[in-house]
């Protein structure tokens, strides 16, 4: 069952986006992902509260790829640098529709 990663973002500091755009897809790859999205044209229709300046959705073939991706020692300083330079969200997401 694929897995899909949802990360809202706004950057506060840019030093970090460089190497982490010339590094993780990489990373991503090597765990089975890929993007999906990667957009800062987001119209918010409902809700409160800010919208993140960055919606980023990766897809992963299962639970397990997501997680390895994110828990990799490949991925820990791109993660570490995004977590210092940006504020945001980073939500898991199973395929399942719970209708199903």
């Amino acid at each position: 069952m694929k897995y899909y990663a949802v990360v809202e973002v706004t950057v506060t500091n840019p030093e970090w986006i460089p190497e982490y755009m010339a590094n993780v897809e990489s990373i991503i790859k090597q765990h089975g992902g890929k993007y999906l999205v990667r957009t800062q044209e987001i119209d918010q229709v409902e809700g409160d509260g800010d919208v993140q300046e960055t919606t980023v959705i990766l897809e992963f073939p299962s639970k397990e790829a997501a997680y390895g991706f994110y828990n990799s020692e490949e991925y820990k300083p791109f993660l570490e640098a995004r977590l210092a330079g940006s504020k945001g969200k980073f939500y898991f997401v199973s395929e399942l529709d719970e209708e199903e």
